[in-house]
């Protein structure tokens, strides 16, 4: 009888399933995009019951297009956007939208917390930023601004959990309200030294601790869901989106790093179990150890990568497919045009939430080839931003980058990030590392994989060298450092 591990991919703009058998081999893929809400500039919103609906529809959908029965199923791993914040009562019905990772409208709160010397504290504790980014600020917004929230929560008459916490509740109908460590990381309000919630930042943010979920390793039992009367399948594997990626490019070892390129575009490198402390505009966040345990890494976390090519896709209408944009840089004759894709201000290493998109260079021949490819380009300068930061922090001369997520796919965008990184970037047969993050976790727990086994599942897919000589790096990240200058601090 066949085996596999159904992993959940929860991210930004779609709901995803993947099958994988036991041999690490992608079976089949569902995946249902889900409405994007923006209520005012800067609010960028999720209906929580439709992400919901749109995941168990995709799950469903997966194992019936597998013609795989849900005995032959060992375990379910999540992965998840991450910071995304959801407010739930104890019934399950959502009391506000969900508000995303990439809503600023907590920033002038975020003055405030800054105003409050709260700056060294929270990087000191929770590794992160004050920013309007974490889960933070948005939970105490819908505390404040949501009518009777605040009451309700100080009675434990709510849930608040990110998407991963949403998932195993209605999951296992409401048995579970439960996170891991990589997300809790991630809520600016988890100590990760101690690795508990933060009772000095819940007072300072007046938020209740008994609204939080129960924190646990990311390979461990989270909880049964029960597709009938006569099933339950082990949910054994729960991880944020951009740490189930490095575990999925086994990044095991300290010193290795990962780009995921998506609707954002995240990097990681692990730099083991000694806590790294960023001088240099990066995060310090908890990583899944492939023994339970964790470590620690540094992130860089661009705010907008895919979703520039959505913007030019959809916003201007400029192509119909993402994947147009390959031939369409390849076309182009332009090296002048930088495009600063800073619509949700900007992330590391500058945090500046005041900062706003940008297209410079453009004269009277310029046309949406050359749109495309300073678009694309763009999310390899910010990746060299995040790069030269992490090096700075680590002490470790990076060798070479793994990728992954959707644009991944786009070699123009490759073979430019390796020129402008100067190093060989590594593309993997699959890749779909964030849900293989997910199962590969779920895998080890329920006792189907080593470590070793992993490893030597993780297919060879292209390599990328470098081929731009050192005057041309030089030139093009000397002009994308002036457009950036000229982005910051745009909005008073």
């Amino acid at each position: 009888m066949m085996k596999y591990i159904l992993a959940l991919d929860q991210g930004t703009s779609s709901s995803r399933a993947i099958l994988f058998d036991l041999q690490g081999q992608l079976i089949a893929c569902a995946q249902k995009e889900f409405t994007q809400i923006y209520p005012k500039p800067g609010w960028v919103e999720h209906d929580p019951n439709e992400i919901w609906s749109s995941q168990e529809s995709v799950m469903l959908d997966v194992v019936a297009q597998a013609r795989v029965q849900w005995q032959n199923i060992e375990a379910i791993g999540i992965s998840n956007q991450r910071e995304t914040t959801i407010v739930w009562d104890q019934h399950g019905n959502p009391i506000y939208n969900a508000i995303v990772w990439q809503d600023t409208r907590t920033s002038a709160f975020c003055k405030k917390l800054k105003a409050r010397n709260l700056e060294s504290y929270v990087k000191n504790n929770t590794g992160l930023v004050i920013d309007s980014y974490f889960s933070a600020t948005k939970i105490h917004w819908i505390l404040e601004h949501v009518e009777g929230t605040r009451e309700r929560a100080e009675k434990g008459a709510l849930h608040f959990g990110t998407v991963d916490s949403w998932l195993i509740y209605k999951l296992t109908q409401g048995a579970a309200h439960k996170t891991d460590y990589t997300n809790a990381s991630r809520t600016m309000l988890f100590n990760i030294d101690k690795l508990d919630w933060d009772r000095y930042l819940l007072h300072a943010l007046n938020i209740p601790k008994s609204i939080l979920p129960e924190v646990q390793s990311s390979r461990s039992l989270y909880g049964f869901y029960r597709p009938d009367a006569r099933h339950k399948i082990p949910i054994l594997g729960v991880a944020g989106d951009q740490q189930a990626a490095l575990f999925g490019q086994c990044c095991f070892d300290k010193g290795s790093a990962k780009n995921t390129y998506g609707t954002g575009c995240f990097m990681l490198m692990n730099v083991g179990e000694e806590k790294v402390t960023s001088h240099a505009g990066l995060l310090t966040t908890i990583m899944a150890k492939p023994d339970g345990g964790i470590c620690y890494a540094l992130e860089g976390s661009v705010f907008i990568a895919g979703a520039a090519i959505q913007w030019l896709r959809d916003g201007l209408q400029l192509f119909k497919h993402a994947a147009d944009t390959e031939a369409m840089a390849n076309d182009s004759e332009s090296e002048e045009i930088v495009v600063v894709p800073a619509f949700a201000g900007l992330g590391a290493p500058y945090w500046d939430m005041q900062a706003r998109g940008a297209i410079f260079g453009l004269t009277r021949d310029s046309n949406r080839n050359d749109l495309a490819k300073a678009t694309l380009e763009s999310l390899a300068f910010q990746t060299k931003d995040v790069l030269e930061a992490m090096e700075k922090d680590s002490g470790i001369r990076l060798q070479q980058l793994k990728v992954d997520g959707g644009a991944a796919a786009n070699d123009y965008l490759m073979q430019f990030q390796a020129d402008i990184l100067n190093v060989i970037v590594d593309r993997p047969a699959v890749l779909e590392s964030t849900a293989q993050g997910a199962a590969y976790l779920a895998g080890l727990e329920a006792g189907i994989w080593t470590v070793d086994q992993l490893i030597e599942m993780k297919r060879q897919g292209k390599r990328f060298d470098v081929h731009m000589n050192r005057e041309d790096r030089q030139r093009k990240y000397k002009l994308w450092k002036k457009a950036i200058r000229r982005t910051m601090g745009w909005i008073e």
